[in-house]
């Protein structure tokens, strides 16, 4: 049974996995909808560098690019950045960036900031950042290397070549942060805004 109340479908603008897996579980029936929009080009132009408005730019501009193309729904837009200090990732090409980047991340704290924007008629109605902080583990070549052979081509899908509800739970020692922030949607300021909305029905 579904919880949304709104007289048209809600709209997920991603075909994440992990998103839509989460949205299912609250209970609340949606249409997922890819966001056409070129991600780097929206990130150069903005000549943001703040890794936490990045991933709020991002968000708002998937909910508005899909809520144009579907008047009247509410579209949920997501985005992710993964941040070391200063130093923002990108998802690994390949097995040898892949290693890179956990060579750089192991033994380190790194935070993930996980953005949602809620857009009607390409307007913003709601919006919300929330981080995580992420401690990996000190590993070997060795230790690297048998993640990445375990993991496989699934280190290539995910920022940081982890996906923490899978082998990569292996390679932290430290989570700080609830689990929808790591896997990329702000669950709970979202559904609180749903329900301010009266648009669900818990």
């Amino acid at each position: 049974m579904s919880l949304w109340r709104g007289k048209i479908p809600l709209i997920l603008a991603s075909q994440s996995s992990a998103r839509k897996m989460l949205l299912a579980n609250a209970g609340l029936e949606f249409e997922a909808v890819t966001a056409d929009i070129d991600e780097r080009g929206i990130q150069a132009a903005s000549k943001l560098s703040n890794p936490r408005e990045i991933a709020l730019l991002l968000a708002r501009e998937k909910a508005k690019a899909v809520s144009a193309c579907y008047p009247g729904h509410y579209v949920i837009g997501a985005d992710q950045t993964l941040a070391l200090g200063s130093r923002l990732f990108n998802k690994p090409a390949g097995r040898t960036q892949a290693l890179e980047q956990l060579r750089d991340l192991a033994g380190q704290t790194h935070e993930l900031n996980s953005a949602v924007a809620v857009a009607q008629d390409g307007r913003i109605l709601f919006e919300d950042v929330s981080v995580a902080r992420m401690t990996m583990r000190g590993m070997s070549e060795a230790d690297l290397s048998a993640y990445l052979d375990a993991a496989g081509d699934a280190v290539t899908r995910s920022v940081g070549a982890y996906q923490l509800e899978a082998l990569g739970i292996h390679l932290f020692e430290r989570i700080e942060g609830d689990h929808f922030t790591i896997l990329g949607l702000p669950l709970l300021p979202l559904l609180a805004y749903l329900r301010r909305e009266q648009l669900i029905a818990v």
